[in-house]
């Protein structure tokens, strides 16, 4: 065992970077880096990952430059991950990595792009965000001469596929990306996602419901007294308030939302401290077995954070600036789809050289959905702008 991979502070049922599952393609592992380690390094080293920058977290990345766009919520996501990971004394760099990656298999304008996305690939097998993330990571990276793909750890690659949880057998089936993935390289489906996953989850929950309410209120999409009768984030105002009386608006609303922040980590620790506690798995798969997850926010929280959500999706996903935004955004998707399924000599060459045989209309589709998928916001406007305004160049 290297040094990188030793961590006397790991539990029993932590992921040991000593004792990984492998990856698809064997590789030399590294004298200085664990293998999560490298799987982290990877994430953040590949083209996906980069255009995260560029893509929606609920504004058009080119409306501001202060709001979130998918790579800060995804560094944000990976700090609480790291945090709480070392707290519970599972291994950080696995968690890392896993919050890192959560979000590649988004296009474009965000969940608006992917159920347009979706629509447009009914009947040709769907389309999914967590799925394709999963298929970016293992096919559609192309930087390493031995694989396509980033050839990431078996665990890495389970704590993407089940980032929200065990993927059950379904009517509709599982999404093809992670069934054909699986098909090869079996990540156990049907278990519990490991403990790093799965505080990469609530990591995930944490950060875009107290980036949302700080956007939300620099937007003027809501003000902070409507907040005041929200549960958790109210009671922090007036903590702020009775302390800071007549503080100037930006701090005012920084001071209470990292304390939203903080009571939310504290109690998913405090909770997930007491479920491992009760469950006491004495190694991952032990944990993986367990019928439930056991890194979760107590009952009360988890409705307290149901209650700010669902103000969130009446007063800010709802708002009529947002809505305007995303008929724009769903129009330009399906037009480009429809675009270049009518004519894949519109592709870029390098992607025209992967179209498959003429009379597949499903594969095609497909193809043209991975390059949707990989837009950032940017582009998307600049290709629709070049393939339907009769004045813009090509």
């Amino acid at each position: 065992m290297n040094e990188a991979s030793r961590d006397i502070r790991r539990a029993a049922y932590a992921a040991d970077p000593a004792a990984t599952r492998g990856r698809l393609h064997p590789e030399e592992e590294s004298a200085h880096r664990s293998p999560f380690q490298r799987d982290r390094d990877r994430i953040i080293h590949s083209s996906a990952f980069r255009r995260l920058k560029h893509k929606t977290q609920v504004f058009v990345e080119h409306e501001g430059d202060h709001y979130r766009t998918r790579l800060t919520h995804s560094l944000e996501v990976a700090q609480i991950a790291r945090t709480c990971a070392r707290t519970l004394a599972l291994n950080e760099d696995l968690a890392e990595a896993v919050a890192l990656a959560h979000d590649l298999g988004h296009t474009p304008f965000g969940h608006t792009g992917e159920d347009a996305l979706a629509d447009c690939m009914e009947g040709y097998g769907g389309f999914d965000h967590n799925a394709h993330a999963l298929k970016i990571v293992t096919r559609l990276e192309g930087r390493y001469a031995d694989f396509d793909g980033l050839n990431l750890t078996w665990e890495a690659l389970e704590g993407i596929a089940k980032h929200n949880g065990p993927l059950l057998p379904s009517e509709e089936g599982l999404p093809a990306a992670i069934a054909d993935y699986n098909a090869r390289h079996d990540l156990e489906l049907h278990t519990q996602a490991s403990g790093e996953a799965q505080v990469a989850a609530l990591a995930d929950d944490i950060a875009y419901v107290n980036h949302d309410l700080d956007d939300g209120l620099r937007a003027g999409l809501f003000e902070i007294d409507e907040l005041m009768a929200l549960p958790v984030v109210g009671d922090c105002f007036s903590e702020v308030d009775a302390r800071w009386p007549g503080l100037e608006r930006e701090r005012r609303t920084h001071e209470a939302i990292r304390r939203v922040f903080g009571l939310m980590v504290e109690d998913m620790l405090r909770e997930s401290t007491e479920r491992l506690r009760r469950d006491a798995p004495g190694s991952m798969a032990e944990l993986q077995a367990l019928p439930d997850p056991v890194v979760r926010f107590s009952e009360g929280m988890w409705a307290d954070i149901c209650t700010i959500k669902a103000f969130l999706y009446k007063r800010m996903y709802r708002h009529h600036r947002v809505k305007r935004m995303r008929v724009k955004a769903d129009r330009v998707v399906r037009e480009l789809f429809t675009l270049f399924m009518a004519d894949p000599g519109l592709l870029p060459l390098s992607w025209q050289n992967h179209l498959p045989l003429d009379g597949d209309e499903r594969g095609r589709a497909v193809l043209v959905a991975d390059y949707i998928a990989g837009m950032t916001d940017r582009f998307a406007l600049d290709e629709h702008r070049v393939l339907t305004d009769p004045w813009t160049r090509a």
